[in-house]
């Protein structure tokens, strides 16, 4: 999805989800398009396991500032409510020797009928092949029912991710996430939190991955042709295009 939330297809919850990693430190500004079989985010699919094309304009500056905006189509459920999502966001992100950090506001848009756009603030740190990430709920326009509580802070999602290259330029990577909140549960179906996991491997564009959850099959999202609680395999292919 970009470079911040999802990179490319494989945006899965690998924040490869990153999954943050911020823009090469240059003034750039590039595209990326990427097609899958599923698209995946933190766990669960956002097409009904159906597949999606997804592009982006990314723009960095050597300060560490950068930018950009992605896209993908999505359909939850038979009756496809939504039928894109469409994120904006915007950082800082810089490295000190091995200690890298990410800092930055991603706003979450899906269409007029969707009544559900959202926005996170986030912040990761690395350390060499690790990086730990932190997305808190900022704001959304999603009314609470009783009892919820979508506040700010009041829903958040952690990951630890760890990427390194194997051979010949692959490059492997691990993933582990929890989500949790009242608008989480809300935005995902879900009646309480959860954890995702996933293994990946890419090379020159092509991303293989493993990805789970330890969701119950009796949750909605596992129902309906989610398919959540199973294990998914994910194949995908991505661009990147200077501008």
């Amino acid at each position: 999805m970009k470079n911040v939330k999802k990179l490319s297809a494989l945006a899965l919850a690998i924040a490869t989800s990153s999954l943050l990693v911020g823009p090469a430190f240059a003034d750039d500004l590039s595209a990326n398009v990427s097609v899958t079989n599923n698209y995946i985010w933190r766990g669960l699919t956002q097409t009904t396991n159906e597949p999606a094309v997804q592009g982006g304009i990314d723009y960095s500056h050597d300060s560490g500032f950068y930018a950009g905006t992605w896209a993908s189509n999505v359909q939850y459920g038979a009756d496809d409510v939504y039928s894109y999502e469409h994120d904006l966001y915007f950082g800082f992100a810089g490295e000190s020797g091995d200690i890298s950090y990410d800092v930055g506001y991603l706003y979450y848009n899906y269409d007029a009928e969707a009544e559900f756009d959202f926005a996170e603030i986030y912040g990761t740190v690395g350390y060499g092949a690790f990086s730990a990430t932190l997305y808190l709920l900022a704001h959304t326009e999603a009314d609470e029912a009783e009892g919820q509580d979508f506040g700010f802070g009041k829903a958040s999602y952690i990951s630890l991710d760890y990427a390194t290259e194997i051979m010949s330029g692959t490059e492997l990577g691990l993933h582990v996430g929890h989500h949790q909140g009242d608008f989480a549960e809300a935005f995902n179906g879900l009646t309480e939190s959860y954890n995702d996991w996933a293994v990946s491997l890419s090379k020159d564009g092509f991303s293989f991955a493993i990805t789970g959850t330890d969701m119950d099959s009796d949750e909605p999202a596992a129902m309906g042709g989610y398919d959540n609680d199973e294990i998914k395999f994910v194949v995908s292919y991505g661009i990147d295009i200077q501008l």
